[in-house]
């Protein structure tokens, strides 16, 4: 992308920002944006779509709120709701344009239609305002960077990958969903001389920031986490019981050089079917790679959740990572269950 990047305009350049509007539709009475006092009823509806498209994971409400709550998302105009006669929520949409910027500039569609409406038109008139939202957005950009609308479609959700497709999105990136029986040995794992698996702690949340930062420089459209992701991602479902570290000795002293942190969501466990956690973020630095870190701090992760008497790890990778992460994955004993496709417009 680097070649792209050196040649491009910046995208305010490149860019019209369309006109705003309101969509209209003969099922929605009222389109306005959504408010703080409307996080209950978007995690209600939300809820219903994610039972619909994938029972095993659920939005909860932290995560509405939070994405609702950022300093960096203006409900006024970076949200609409949809609301029948009788003042229910049926659809909803967010956009959001994360703050830091390295290597791409991103906005997130992130929202819904009520399972009970779908097929009506209704989301085509969402996803039209959505885009227009983000087209607004991301030509307000100064960064000589790619700048891409982004929106992801379970597989058990096929109509929702036609949804955008329809809509002018291409599919980018599959990421493959993987689970581990913590029924089954799990091996254990040491790293090279000089490293240490820890358990996380808040006192080492920076470094791991920083950690997560470095790591992840390579993975296909990530970007770095502003603060204020970060703190609220640590806020969440976030469970340090069973999240480690990898520390060693570094020219500036102890530093964080890789990392397991998992999400613990109880809420979703019945629809899973299982007891467990998710990884929601794991990964090693790039001057230590190759020194056994990723598999040691998987075996740590895995054991600490069997001891508490859990079923299964998720996690979720992409599909094409150039670290190898899913043949790592597959010889810790993880195997696919679902996918989900990333879709882009490019601009």
């Amino acid at each position: 992308m680097s070649d792209e990047i050196d040649t491009l305009k910046p995208v305010r350049e490149r860019m019209q920002a369309p006109p705003t509007y309101l969509p209209e539709h003969h099922l929605i009475a009222v389109w306005r944006p959504l408010t703080m006092d409307d996080v209950d009823v978007a995690t209600e509806l939300l809820q219903a779509a994610d039972r619909a498209d994938h029972p095993n994971y659920l939005a909860t409400r932290e995560e509405v709120a939070e994405d609702m709550g950022y300093s960096f998302v203006d409900l006024s105009t970076d949200s609409l709701a949809g609301f029948t006669e009788d003042g229910r929520l049926v659809a909803a949409l967010l956009v959001v344009v994360p703050p830091l910027q390295e290597t791409l500039v991103r906005a997130f569609l992130n929202g819904g239609v009520h399972p009970d409406l779908r097929g009506q038109g209704i989301g085509r008139e969402l996803l039209a305002w959505g885009q227009t939202r983000a087209q607004q957005k991301l030509a307000a950009s100064e960064k000589a960077l790619p700048a891409w609308i982004l929106a992801y479609a379970d597989e058990r959700a096929p109509q929702t990958e036609q949804l955008f497709k329809r809509a002018g999105f291409k599919v980018a990136r599959y990421f493959v969903a993987l689970e581990r029986d913590l029924r089954e040995p799990i091996p254990v794992v040491e790293p090279a001389e000089g490293i240490r698996i820890v358990p996380y702690t808040p006192e080492l949340s920076e470094a791991t920031l920083a950690a997560r930062t470095d790591s992840f420089r390579d993975h296909w459209a990530s970007q770095p986490l502003s603060d204020e992701q970060w703190t609220a991602w640590l806020e969440g479902t976030f469970l340090p019981d069973v999240s480690f570290l990898a520390v060693a000795d570094g020219e500036e002293g102890e530093e964080v050089v890789g990392f397991v942190l998992c999400q613990v969501n109880e809420d979703d466990w019945e629809s899973q079917g299982f007891t467990g956690a998710y990884i929601g973020m794991v990964g090693t630095t790039r001057a230590w790679r190759g020194r056994k870190i990723a598999p040691a701090l998987l075996g740590r992760c895995l054991q600490a959740c069997a001891d508490l008497g859990w079923e299964k790890v998720t996690l979720d990778v992409d599909a094409e990572n150039p670290s190898g992460a899913l043949g790592l994955y597959t010889r810790m004993g993880f195997v696919q269950t679902n996918s989900e496709t990333c879709l882009i417009r490019e601009f």
